[in-house]
């Protein structure tokens, strides 16, 4: 028993260290896990009160058109119009903003009760996995060499679509951050969420495109007769040179003669030389 008791006297402060320890480490983890979860929902406050800052700056914008317009009306000037359109664009801009806020404060709603559902996906965890299938349908253009052949518009960034495919992808890979899990901002996770939903829309476009330029391509195919059809894609295609025409026996020593002036050469025929026979004597032949 004295042991015990000498134990418990020496080392009686652990017990409230490791209680201590295991209470941080479980506020720690369970607090970036919630962090996580209301990612989504705190993104979209921030657009909310975004879209509010935007309504109350339209309502001022209205107000200052109104004014312009009992201005221009008080004075009988001739920029009355011009009053009255600015404050037709005001307004609409007003409009605009209010549907805005609208959808802004549903998106709050929606974002809510997806936070009650414990066992959904983490909101940048599912963001990040809708950038790496983006990806990889773009990268079966560059790697399957049917596909390559078969719609090569979605590798060339000279046409439009493609290349403001390009451009999205630049932008959302800059924003990506290193893994699903990384803590982020709100603002930085609306960006990042924008740069995404952007670049499946550009993606969409390119990939229409392209398949639309390929079809037109083999429609025109389509278009070539049977047989020139069958010809060009059965057929080798061989070079063909014509052989270099004789110059006739009679006008060989007057075009050299005239390729050199003044001097005369003798034309005849060349002979091979006539190899020598092994262990004999033989002449070999002179031209």
């Amino acid at each position: 028993m004295e042991p015990l008791l000498e134990f418990l006297a020496v080392w009686w402060w652990t017990a409230p260290a490791a209680a201590g320890a295991g209470t941080v480490g479980y506020v720690a983890a369970t607090t970036g896990r919630r962090r996580a979860r209301r990612l989504a929902l705190d993104a979209a406050r921030h657009q909310e009160q975004r879209a509010v800052r935007e309504l109350l700056s339209a309502r001022a914008r209205t107000r200052a058109a109104q004014a312009e317009v009992q201005a221009a009306r008080a004075t009988r000037s001739a920029s009355h119009s011009e009053a009255r359109r600015a404050l037709n664009q005001a307004r609409e801009a007003q409009r605009t903003a209010t549907l805005l806020l609208r959808a802004a404060r549903t998106r709050v709603k929606a974002e809510r009760a997806q936070l009650a559902a414990r066992d959904a996906e983490l909101p940048l965890a599912r963001i990040v996995r809708e950038h790496d299938a983006i990806a990889a349908r773009w990268l079966e253009y560059e790697t399957d060499v049917e596909l390559a052949i078969a719609v090569p518009q979605m590798s060339d960034p000279h046409h439009p679509e493609t290349a403001a495919y390009l451009q999205a992808m630049q932008r959302a890979q800059w924003l990506r951050p290193p893994s699903g899990a990384t803590r982020m901002d709100p603002a930085d996770f609306v960006a990042y969420a924008a740069a995404v939903r952007e670049l499946n829309e550009a993606f969409a476009a390119a990939e229409t495109a392209a398949l639309r330029a390929s079809a037109e391509r083999g429609r025109r195919r389509e278009q070539v007769p049977p047989r020139e059809r069958a010809a060009a894609s059965d057929t080798p295609r061989v070079i063909r040179t014509e052989p270099a025409r004789p110059v006739p026996e009679a006008s060989k020593p007057a075009v050299r003669a005239q390729e050199s002036p003044g001097r005369t050469e003798r034309v005849g025929r060349a002979v091979w030389p006539v190899p020598r026979r092994s262990g004999g004597t033989g002449r070999d032949a002179q031209p």
